[in-house]
């Protein structure tokens, strides 16, 4: 019976090599059928998986490595997830807050001077856009920040779970934007912003998730606005 793919890769893990940039390659496929005991067909048809998935890339004359996973798939299957109604705005939005809520707090404990300072640098932008007008400015500091905010903790399975969700994310996003500046509330949601980073600042973790909390909350006034779903 053949090994399951998390077996297979624990295998080609002991039998990889790294190499000077700390790359693990792995040996010919010769030789790797000799010692997992497969036949060239059915290594091949596990290499198209772990490649479909990330985990493996095959350069022409270099060989073929395991690898850092990409984001490609992940976002792959939230997208169809999403398509099929597995996964509905309601989900992404409930799951927003949640993760969101967590990650300030987290940020308020590890955020160093400088990422302090890219946070407020974002807010900078958003301001400029508010002033300006330009909605697609305003959208991309606003982004950046809770990108940036991701950043601090630095947690894998957080980014990973962030860039697969980035386009229901992304269409989130506008729609808080959307409905509070319809209810001529903008700057107060802007201003929430601050707030989350003076929190972080004054390394007062309680304080940045209640702030953001609050951020969430300034869009809960209407049970109908659109990727609500009677939440904020």
């Amino acid at each position: 019976m053949a090994d399951s793919l998390e077996a297979l890769v624990a295998r080609l893990l002991a039998l990889a090599t790294v190499d000077e940039s700390g790359a693990r390659r792995l040996p010919p496929e010769r030789v790797l059928c000799d010692e997992l005991g497969m036949s060239r067909g059915a290594l091949r048809e596990q290499f198209s998986v772990l490649e479909r998935l990330g985990f493996l890339h095959r350069t022409q004359g270099r060989g073929t490595y395991l690898d850092t996973p990409s984001y490609d798939f992940v976002r792959s299957f939230f997208a169809i997830s999403r398509s099929l109604g597995y996964i509905t705005d309601q989900h992404v939005a409930d799951s927003r807050v949640l993760v969101e809520e967590a990650v300030a707090e987290s940020a308020a404990r590890r955020a160093t001077p400088d990422q302090i300072a890219d946070l407020r640098e974002a807010l900078e932008r958003m301001a400029a856009g508010e002033e300006a007008g330009d909605d697609s400015l305003i959208h991309q500091a606003d982004v950046d920040f809770h990108r940036r905010l991701l950043d601090i903790v630095d947690n894998p399975v957080l980014q990973f779970l962030r860039e697969g969700l980035s386009r229901a994310l992304d269409d989130d996003m506008r729609a808080r934007r959307d409905f509070v500046e319809r209810g001529h509330s903008s700057l107060d949601f802007d201003r929430s912003h601050e707030n989350i980073v003076e929190a972080i600042e004054a390394r007062d973790p309680e304080a940045a998730r209640l702030g953001m909390r609050r951020h969430f909350g300034i869009t809960a006034t209407d049970a109908t606005a659109p990727g609500f779903a009677g939440h904020p």
